[in-house]
């Protein structure tokens, strides 16, 4: 018997030693991280509500347990006893089966009602149909995104199922080792904003932790990660972990399939949704800026067939010797900070991605509490010792304020924000203060695809706004907001009515933001509120700075000065990121207490700032490292 054989053996037997015989296993199979087991009677499994428990201990991993091909229902009746056990109230909007995995899918408006008590409505259906019901929520608003990745999940299912069983044996099967030394080396994000990548190694281990660009930069040598520092070809590398879904984390990782990477992508389910449609959008830019996109949309569909999704707390092995858990951020939604488990207890390393540890409209502040903590890798985007942010009810009456100056002159008034996150802030702050002054606020670009997706994960929002979504009145669907077509652009600028615009790039690096501040610099009524964070090398940092006279893109491909009449506004305290009070609130908090911590994500002197800071508070070993830099932690 080959190891291979041995090995599998092994794994159904323990799980064999567990499970009663009247349970009737008929395989194990290793899927991705986790084991799949299959059963004739499924009845016998649940007379036992230990069992399951038993098994994770057993195999220690997640077991998922599904009931064999040979007995499921035919579809057909399966969906009459669907609909006979799940109430109309739960408002199903789709039902479709997924032979690969023996699943059940069902869309519904209200998923607790096709959950029911206790998930005792799940239980009836796989007791009654075989098939394992997989509820998920309808978006409150259509969403072609959504609908997209559903329909692409299902279609390539037989793919994935192939992808993930590979996955899963290549895990059981991995050599296990002594893992003495634990490296990182900085790819991207160091002493920068933008490009964040990071390849952490051990003996038997290669895993990347985001793969993003820079899109703020018309420098190529800039706005990519130095992926060929790894002296790695992309098939040795095992795995990316992703921790949310902008640009300057993600916007790389379809090149790595477009080019030969052929393994996992982890994330949360909300960062899988944002990530396809933040990365379609940069193609559509790219392509209209003429410099050409440097992946296509087939490697966005390669890469989804490869993400595997996990919620927060979700302790994950990823190799032989890391294991992951994602942590909320409090940043975007589904955003995370990843705590990695090397080793057998060798060394324990927190990056904390982008975090906000502070209150906002939509997420709770960022998780302090892990098992273990050696490193600390640490943002500092607002790590300076000036970056000291306003409280939100400061910033959110001073937006409030420029808003109505601006309309009682007659003005319009622009706000570039990042379609994912602070859109949706913005839009919970005017509708809590403007809704009933009658002012039209105008959403473009993907601001309300975003929104949508917001609606379907409301558990990773912050409670008062969850409730609201579940009892079908989402603040994004509020009737002040209207969505816009680019053929209306230069109606609503020119029409007589004041308005107000939300409207990607956050940073005027592109899209319909641009197209905007195009038709309305020139017009002195109106107005330009800042309320995320410019870049150093950002149009939207130049305008902020004052400068008159700022270049843009025209119809011919040729840069034109644009001239800058309308006024412009900065409010801070909506960003997503912690400001340097949040920063070191959030070090000093950090359970339990660090004894490294590597600052990173700041532009300038900040990442420097904050380590010397962090060193005095905390009296530890403090650094900020450079790009290329290669680091031993143990």
């Amino acid at each position: 018997m080959s190891r291979k054989d041995a090995d599998l053996k092994e794994l159904t037997d323990a799980v064999a030693g567990v499970l009663p015989a009247a349970c009737e296993l008929t395989k194990v199979e290793p899927e991705g991280p986790q084991v799949v087991i299959y059963l004739k009677n499924i009845q016998a499994f649940y007379d036992d509500e230990n069992l399951i428990t038993k098994l994770a201990s057993r195999v220690r991993k997640k077991v998922l347990v599904r009931v064999d091909s040979s007995v499921l229902s035919e579809p057909e009746a399966a969906l009459k006893t669907i609909k006979s056990l799940v109430p109309e109230d739960a408002g199903i909007e789709e039902v479709r089966f997924n032979p690969a995995f023996n699943e059940v899918i069902i869309e519904a408006l209200k998923p607790g009602l096709v959950i029911g008590k206790g998930g005792s409505t799940l239980k009836q259906i796989i007791l009654r149909t075989g098939w394992s019901p997989c509820v998920l929520r309808s978006p409150t608003t259509p969403s072609e995104v959504v609908r997209a990745i559903r329909g692409a999940m299902l279609k390539n299912a037989p793919d994935r199922k192939k992808f993930l069983t590979a996955l899963g044996k290549k895990m059981v099967l991995a050599e296990k080792g002594p893992c003495d030394w634990v490296k990182i080396t900085a790819l991207g994000g160091f002493k920068e904003v933008g490009r964040s990548c990071l390849l952490l190694q051990t003996p038997k281990s290669n895993v990347l932790i985001d793969c993003g660009i820079n899109p703020d930069t018309n420098n190529k040598q800039g706005a990519y990660p130095y992926l060929n520092a790894m002296n790695l070809p992309l098939d040795q590398i095992d795995a990316v972990i992703l921790s949310h879904a902008h640009l300057d984390h993600s916007g790389f990782i379809p090149y790595l399939y477009k080019f030969g990477y052929e393994g996992p992508l982890y994330c949360t389910p909300p960062t899988r949704d944002l990530i396809v449609l933040l990365q379609q959008d940069c193609i559509n830019v790219m392509t209209a800026e003429g410099t050409g996109a440097i992946y296509g949309e087939r490697d966005i569909k390669k890469q989804l067939n490869h993400v595997i999704t996990r919620n927060y707390g979700d302790v994950t092995d990823v190799t032989p010797d890391i294991r992951f858990t994602f942590h909320n951020a409090g940043h975007i939604l589904g955003s995370s900070s990843i705590h990695l488990h090397v080793g057998e207890g060798l060394h324990n390393l927190v990056y904390s991605g982008d975090i906000k540890y502070g209150r906002t409209n939509l997420f709770d502040p960022a998780d302090t509490r892990y098992p273990r903590v050696e490193t600390l890798l640490l943002e500092s985007t607002y790590g300076g010792r000036e970056d000291i942010q306003p409280r939100l009810d400061q910033s959110e009456q001073k937006l409030v304020d420029a808003i109505r100056e601006t309309v009682a002159r007659r003005g319009t008034v622009l706000i570039p924000v990042f379609a994912v996150g602070r859109a949706q802030e913005i839009m919970l702050v005017l509708e809590k203060y403007l809704k009933n002054d009658g002012v039209p606020v105008y959403l473009d670009g993907m601001s309300r695809e975003a929104s949508a997706i917001h609606t379907v994960y409301p558990e990773y929002l912050r409670r008062n706004v969850q409730r609201r979504i579940l009892q079908n009145n989402s603040p994004f669907d509020h009737e002040m907001f209207h969505n816009v077509e680019s053929k209306e652009r230069q109606s609503i600028v020119e029409d007589d009515e004041p308005a107000v615009i939300l409207a990607p790039s956050g940073m005027l690096s592109g899209g319909p933001a641009v197209s905007f501040l195009k038709m309305m610099a020139g017009d002195e009524k109106n107005a330009l509120i800042f309320v995320g964070y410019q870049s150093v090398s950002s149009l939207g940092r130049k305008i902020q700075n004052g400068e008159c006279g700022v270049p843009v893109m025209n119809e011919n491909g040729r840069v034109d000065s644009l001239k800058i009449n309308l006024s412009v506004h900065t409010v801070d305290g909506f960003s997503g990121h912690s400001d340097r009070s949040q920063l070191m609130a959030y070090a000093r908090n950090i359970r339990p207490k660090p004894a490294k911590i590597i600052t990173m994500h700041g532009d300038e002197n900040k990442p420097e700032e904050l380590a010397r800071a962090l060193n005095r508070m905390l009296h530890i070993q403090t650094r900020a490292i450079m790009n290329l830099d290669s680091t031993r932690l143990v």
